[in-house]
């Protein structure tokens, strides 16, 4: 049967040779997190069961593997802060299908254009940037990380390059004939070369491009919950662990709030679980931090929720400062909030810190900002 192959390589053509050949054999990829320490890529192997692991030193059997179906192509592992991973499935076919719209909606001439891979290929937004480029037979230069200067010598016109809000600020858009932009909200005022996405591991990159569904795409948003539920032939096929968060007819509940516009654009409010209902009212942290991130003195800025025993929950303001600039005050932050929004939506409380948690691809890691003493 078909065996589960954990590749433990550095981003670069030695990873892409692995991929193909291991594809070739009819088996399936598992990406590894470069990154991690012993006891947690321990734990992912357990969790996800692979049957050999490829890395510097070659190949290594490992006991326990567990096979996989024909046709399966990738197992991605997902990116919760608790709990085992689960490892979303992905067919060859959802792959192709998730490359052919990806390339069709961007204009991609394979004649023409280049990819260029620098993000975290154990990341659904790195890998699928090797995959359509595999599939699509587009150009591919894949480096080993993220490096403004790299990044930059390795741009030009006819480039396309995915990126994360936090690197697409430290190069910048001109340089690309496109931006694909992902992993987090979108900051204010992008080029006209930016197209941001939105999708999950389990859709295998982005299914919504700026706003519309892609070509062979549903989407719908719950009425009574405002949850967002896609469908669409890039789905996965199950978790590793032979559970599905498909329902019978195929929708994938993705646990984000939206809401559709009559020309059927798609508006993300956030997760459900980063709701904040302070004082009986809604307040959905990125419309906060959209608005906050301009503010003179602000590096980085995440809004969250922290109990409050008069209103539930109060809105609370992490802040890093621009290095050598005084930081705004909380009235500054209220004011900017009640000039754009309702005045629950303002912060009552403001904390400074020296950097906020993020995951690897650049996402703030909100259940994990630091309770720290607050400055009002």
């Amino acid at each position: 049967m078909p065996e589960l192959v954990a590749i433990d390589l550095p981003a670069g053509p030695d990873f892409v040779d692995v991929l193909r050949r291991t594809w070739d054999a009819g088996d399936a990829v598992l990406p590894l997190d470069q990154r991690m320490a012993a006891p947690a890529r321990a734990s992912l192997l357990r969790a996800l069961r692979p049957s050999r692991v490829v890395d510097r030193q070659g190949m290594t059997p490992l006991r326990g593997g567990k096979p996989v179906e024909a046709g399966d192509a990738l197992v991605m592992a997902t990116s919760g802060t608790t709990g085992a991973p689960k490892g979303a499935i992905l067919t060859h076919d959802a792959v192709r299908a998730s490359a052919e719209a990806t390339s069709a909606a961007l204009g991609v001439d394979v004649a023409r254009h280049r990819w260029l891979s620098c993000l975290p290929l154990n990341h659904v937004g790195g890998m699928s940037v090797v995959c359509r480029s595999l599939i699509t037979g587009t150009a591919l230069q894949v480096l080993p990380g993220f490096d403004r200067e790299a990044v930059l010598a390795a741009s030009g016109p006819e480039v396309l390059v995915s990126l994360v809000p936090t690197t697409l600020a430290r190069v910048g858009a001109t340089a690309f004939h496109t931006v694909v932009l992902g992993g987090s909200a979108p900051p204010s005022g992008l080029a006209d070369n930016v197209v941001t996405t939105y999708g999950l591991t389990e859709t295998g990159s982005g299914v919504v491009y700026d706003g519309f569904a892609l070509a062979g795409v549903e989407v719908s948003v719950d009425p009574a919950t405002a949850e967002i539920r896609l469908r669409g032939p890039m789905l996965l096929r199950a978790y590793r662990d032979d559970t599905t968060p498909l329902d019978d007819d195929g929708w994938l509940r993705t646990g984000d709030a939206g809401r559709l516009g009559d020309d059927g654009r798609l508006s993300v409010e956030g997760r459900l679980s980063e709701l904040i209902i302070t004082g009986g009212e809604n307040v959905w942290p990125t419309a906060v931090e959209q608005i906050l991130s301009s503010t003179p003195g602000v590096a980085e800025i995440a809004i969250a929720g922290r109990s409050d025993p008069e209103w539930g929950q109060r809105v609370v303001a992490w802040v890093v400062p621009l290095p050598g600039v005084e930081p705004p005050s909380l009235q500054e932050l209220r004011a900017r909030v009640r000039s754009s929004l309702a005045s629950y939506a303002a912060p009552r409380e403001l904390v400074i810190v020296d950097h906020l948690p993020k995951t690897a691809i650049g996402k703030v890691q909100r259940g994990l900002l630091p309770d720290v003493a607050s400055e009002h």
